[in-house]
């Protein structure tokens, strides 16, 4: 008998309109499965155990009622970057430890509206900087698949939860691949929205042009129902997109005969490892079968993608991180005067990679050498942006890995913040795009480490991007597997 924690959204969403099981039993499943793993594997910051019992107890008597709701008591867990009313919101930073938001993130609100229980906050790097979730000011969090190995990051407890079966799904934010990339490390499916698709409001920025929230769970069908709830405008968010949202479950049809799909020769790095580059081969083999016509592209500019991003991110982290001062937001520590009590504050509650991306930002920024660093950075942004525009013109979407290798071990590339940079190379080109992109498993290589498939969509085409990748899911099984940790 499959036990309540293996159910995707969808299953336990039969279940529970068919009266075979109860919110209530669904959620305290996931509770039962945090105590029993989550102080192995370290993927929550906070657990609100009676938060989400007492959501499911109200999610019971609301269908009880005969009220429908697309997600009624299913019990998800959020990212901590994200504002949640009432529990508290640290970004993994201890300069934020014991900030309780007055409000929730919108696209929390919009889970919550549709019937959401809330799990509670996951584990990150410290405002979501990094790519292995080793620069959290709490703990590392583990790869479920190996306790040796990281996650990936920023959003690696979200990763590490949804494999761990810790909760049905999870909240994620992509900067420079902060979602795709643990998506890839741990097995799941991961989906970074189109820039503006879905809010911003609530996300505690760290790259304002660059930062999405988005799904992470184990099915494409389960990320196309919270990507459901979460897109549409925001009057809330100047930057959100007024454009109206798809039926992205109308979407999953199965069929992409006759979809034209790019291969970019630049996505198949020297260095990447064997295993990556065959099992994703295999895949766009299997694309193929399915009936998609596969071509090769360029996209010329990609190389320039690292140090562009490193620039523009930083230099906006620069600017976003300023109010974190110990007087505006964060927990002071006083000085002599006003500056000595900025100094104190930021160089006691910021981790070392935080410091790093200021100072390359405000370095980036600073007068002399704007134009020379920030200013070329933009301009070359608008190159890469424009290589997706040219591409999507003759093809519907592009295939790659998500990331050149698998999951790396812990404190393999702590002490080179260049190699750690590197493991978002091929990811990073897609926020920098404004575009969508989805990463699903497509196999296993080192150690038994689940490897990435990346499908990339035009802005906002969402709908094709899930249809693809719910076809390849369909025809495959690579998203059933489990970690050994959490097999019967």
């Amino acid at each position: 008998m499959t036990r309540l924690v293996e159910l995707t959204i969808s299953e336990a969403l039969n279940k529970l309109d068919a009266g075979e099981i109860t919110s209530v039993e669904l959620t305290q499943a996931h509770l039962d499965q945090i105590n029993t793993l989550d102080h192995t594997i370290k993927a929550f910051i906070t657990v609100t155990p009676e938060l989400a019992l007492e959501q499911a107890r109200q999610a019971d008597e609301l269908r009880a009622q005969g009220i429908k709701k697309p997600l009624l008591g299913i019990p998800l867990a959020i990212k901590d970057v994200l504002s949640t009313k009432g529990v508290e919101t640290t970004c993994a930073s201890k300069i934020l430890k014991g900030y309780v938001p007055l409000f929730d993130a919108t696209c929390v609100a919009r889970l919550y509206e549709a019937g959401m229980v809330m799990l509670g906050k996951l584990n990150m790097d410290e405002f979501a900087m990094g790519s292995s979730t080793e620069n959290s000011a709490f703990f590392n969090t583990l790869n479920p698949w190996d306790l040796e190995r990281v996650p990936g990051g920023s959003s690696g407890g979200s990763g590490a939860a949804v494999a761990a079966l810790m909760c049905m799904g999870a909240l994620g934010t992509d900067t420079g691949g902060s979602i795709r990339l643990p998506g890839s490390f741990c097995g799941i499916t991961a989906l970074k929205p189109s820039y503006g698709r879905v809010s911003r409001y609530g996300l505690i920025a760290y790259g304002s042009s660059l930062d999405c929230a988005g799904p992470m769970t184990r099915t494409v069908e389960d990320a196309a129902r919270l990507l459901q709830v979460m897109a549409g405008h925001d009057p809330l968010d100047s930057t959100s997109m007024p454009d109206p949202v798809p039926d992205y479950l109308a979407a999953l049809t199965g069929d992409i005969r006759g979809l034209k799909i790019g291969i970019p020769k630049e996505y198949f790095v020297e260095g990447m490892q064997p295993e990556v580059e065959s099992a994703v081969r295999v895949a766009i083999d299997k694309l193929q079968e399915l009936g998609a016509q596969i071509v090769e592209i360029s996209l010329p500019h990609t190389e320039y993608s690292l140090p562009v991003y490193y620039l523009v991110a930083t230099s906006e982290a620069s600017a976003n991180l300023a109010r974190f001062d110990g007087i505006r937001y964060g927990s002071p520590v006083q000085g002599e005067d006003m500056w000595d009590t900025y100094r104190k504050t930021r160089g006691q509650g910021f981790g070392d990679e935080v410091k790093r991306r200021i100072m390359l930002g405000t370095y980036a920024l600073s007068a002399g050498y704007y134009d020379a660093f920030y200013g070329k950075a933009t301009q070359v942004r608008a190159l890469i942006k424009r290589d997706f525009e040219q591409a999507f013109q003759t093809v519907d979407l592009i295939v790659a890995p998500t990331s050149p290798s698998v999951a790396f071990k812990l404190g393999e590339n702590v002490a080179d913040p260049l190699q750690m940079y590197l493991a978002d190379v091929l990811t990073i080109a897609v926020n920098l795009g404004g575009v969508c992109g989805i990463s699903v498993p497509c196999g296993f290589g080192m150690g038994n480490m689940p490897i990435g498939l990346q499908l990339i969509g035009p802005a906002l085409g969402e709908d094709v991007l899930l249809r693809a990748a719910h076809a390849y899911q369909t025809a495959t099984e690579w998203h059933k597997s489990l970690p050994p940790l959490v097999q019967v």
